[in-house]
């Protein structure tokens, strides 16, 4: 008996229709997945932030997770002034994070460090921090607290790191829900 061409095609659809569908493929684990690139967030949240010395509220702040969580993102809201914000990263090739600021008074600062018992360190050069044309090291200690809060840390040197002093402390604390208009 000759197998017709329709014959053929009948049996070939029947076959395709009671194969199971196929599975896709597994996607590929994202690219930032790792506890490396998500050492920093105990920062992400929306902030009301206060100098640590008299207790005033000089800023609000929105920190958010980027870009699949590859970055963490800043934007610094201050009371009466316009604001500024950084970006931060973690390089798997050179094992540190890498920040980068800037802000509406024109400063910029490229900083870089990682965990050191519990807080980010990042340290780095920041352009214009004492005004136009200086330039300072400054190293940024982002410190987690018990109850939710971080403490923003900075301490800058004028002299190359031969002597460090005190250049702000700002304590974070979590803002009520909408308190804080989005940029």
């Amino acid at each position: 008996m000759a197998v017709t061409f329709l014959t053929l095609l009948a049996v070939s659809l029947a076959a395709a229709q009671a194969a199971p569908p196929s599975a896709a493929p597994a996607a590929p684990p994202p690219a930032c997945a790792s506890a490396d690139h998500h050492a920093f967030d105990f920062w992400i949240g929306r902030w009301d932030v206060y100098r640590t010395d008299t207790h005033a509220l000089v800023a609000h702040s929105l920190v958010e997770l980027m870009y699949d969580g590859c970055a963490v993102r800043e934007n610094w809201m201050p009371n009466g002034r316009a604001g500024g914000g950084s970006l931060s990263t973690w390089d798997p090739a050179a094992r540190r994070w890498r920040q980068t600021w800037v802000d509406a008074a024109n400063t910029y600062a490229a900083f870089e460090g990682g965990v050191e018992g519990g807080a980010m360190v990042i340290a780095g050069r920041w352009l214009g921090y004492n005004g136009p044309g200086t330039s300072v090291l400054a190293k940024m200690t982002y410190t987690p607290g018990g109850d939710g809060s971080v403490t923003q840390r900075v301490d800058v040197s004028n002299d190359e790191g031969r002597s460090w002093s005190l250049g702000s402390e700002f304590l974070y604390r979590r803002a009520a829900m909408n308190a804080v208009s989005e940029p």
